[in-house]
């Protein structure tokens, strides 16, 4: 971060980090603030999206392109390392990666057992960004990390792949910096609209908004974090829905929100000779099993074709009751992770699908038109419903698991029916969430290295 900013979260890391227990409680869910109650062409396996054309801001002047707007080719200031072909993750906060207590505590767990991935906040839900940035606000009141590039370069030197998770349309920093942007009260139409927990969000649609999430992006990938996972790709749904107002979304949430995915995936990636950044989306886990958007913007199909891997946040405790005819969903660790993992792995290796997306075409049907008075018999086409989509790998799922206790203890047993039920889905990757940083129950089950 900018000097006076960096200086004035270290003073008060102290305070934030004897916090840090009591923040889990209210911010324990990555990307889902609360439960969810609602819930034939050619195809091929690659990852990368298909062409598609946008039409793009005015990139001119912005950090990390050049004078006619285009992303320049960044010189590398660090190293990469190799990602595991079965990436087996925990989620470190950045309060947690700013002290070294934390930092000993997690490395070791990870150098001792089957796990070989971290996931470190580079932006959190405050908006403060945690690394060393010439593109980050001021003003932030999260925790940063000011020795971030050596830390990255000591979770490589253990052979630690890290994945950096920078939370984007949740952002209260740049709605106050920037009000023109956020999503507003319907009520007030000048006022920020906030949700239950008095935290506003970015409209999808604010495409200056785009270009900084970019920015931020390709600077951590240059300090080292090999895989960028963007978590709060989403409209809000925790608040007074019915007094939200949203400026720059004009269109359809699904398709707004497909178009930021689109920008996102092409400019990051753009102009990266060194060393390509593996991209990684977080979804509510209802997107595995729901053909609508949750009305939140998010269809499953809708994100494939722009990132590298999908990460569904198929935590038990968050599926509503009555899903799947479960009254206590918690007692179903297992069969909700199987269930959630092995539609999604099936949907995204299918070639038809009944979502409409961007990269998807519409399949039709011959129709015959009976002969009536002087008119002869015709046909038509009409669409059958169903569009043709590429086929994925299974591997491209790799959920978000829970280690957390909400709203009841989860011991090492129902932690240990989540990994079998990935793995009987016919995944081999994962990655837990724990708030506090503590994993209690995940370390009663991994395997020693």
């Amino acid at each position: 971060m900018k000097g006076e900013a960096s200086r004035k979260s270290m003073k008060r890391r102290a305070s934030v980090i004897i916090g840090a227990a009591v923040l889990g409680a209210s911010f324990f869910v990555s990307g889902a603030d609360t439960r969810v109650t609602a819930a034939l062409s050619s195809v091929s396996d690659a990852l990368r999206p298909a062409s598609v054309s946008f039409a793009r801001v005015d990139m001119r002047g912005a950090p990390g392109t050049s004078a006619q707007g285009e992303v320049a080719i960044e010189t590398p200031r660090a190293t990469h390392v190799e990602m595991p072909t079965a990436v087996k993750g925990i989620y470190m906060s950045q309060c947690a990666a700013a002290t070294p207590s934390f930092r000993r505590d997690l490395i070791s767990l990870i150098t001792s057992t089957e796990l070989n991935a971290i996931i470190i906040d580079l932006k959190d839900y405050s908006g403060t960004v945690a690394f060393p940035s010439e593109t980050a606000l001021e003003g932030g009141a999260g925790c940063t990390v000011p020795d971030f590039e050596e830390f990255v370069e000591e979770l490589h030197r253990h052979g630690i792949f890290v994945i950096g998770r920078l939370t984007v349309f949740q952002d209260p920093l740049y709605t106050k910096v920037h009000p023109e942007a956020a999503v507003r009260r319907a009520g007030d139409t000048s006022a920020v609209w906030k949700d239950h927990k008095g935290l506003s969000f970015v409209d999808v649609g604010a495409k200056q908004f785009w270009d900084y999430i970019v920015a931020l992006a390709r600077e951590a990938h240059a300090l080292g974090v090999d895989e960028i996972n963007f978590d709060y790709i989403r409209y809000p749904s925790d608040g007074n829905m019915r007094d939200v107002h949203y400026v720059h979304s004009t269109g359809d949430k699904q398709v707004e929100l497909e178009r930021f995915f689109a920008y996102l995936a092409e400019r990051v990636r753009e102009n990266q000779p060194h060393h390509m950044p593996v991209l990684s989306a977080d979804l509510f886990g209802m997107t595995t099993t729901n053909y609508d958007d949750l009305n939140i913007g998010q269809v499953l199909e809708r994100a494939l074709p722009y990132f590298d891997y999908i990460a569904p946040m198929v935590y038990p405790s968050h599926y509503p009751s009555g899903f799947r005819g479960y009254a206590n969903v918690n007692a179903h660790a297992y069969d909700i992770v199987y269930h959630s993992m092995k539609t999604a792995a099936e949907r995204a290796g299918a070639t038809t699908t009944k979502a409409a997306g961007l990269t998807h075409t519409p399949i039709m049907e011959t129709v015959t038109v009976p002969a009536s008075g002087t008119a002869a018999t015709t046909t038509r086409q009409e669409p059958t419903g169903l569009y043709a989509k590429r086929a994925y790998k299974a591997e491209v799922m790799r959920p978000w698991l829970q280690d957390f206790n909400y709203p009841v203890p989860y011991t090492p047993e129902m932690v240990a029916a989540q990994i079998q039920a990935t793995y009987d889905a016919g995944l081999t990757s994962w990655m837990f969430w724990d708030p506090a940083n503590t994993y209690t129950s995940l370390r009663q089950v991994l395997k020693p290295e």
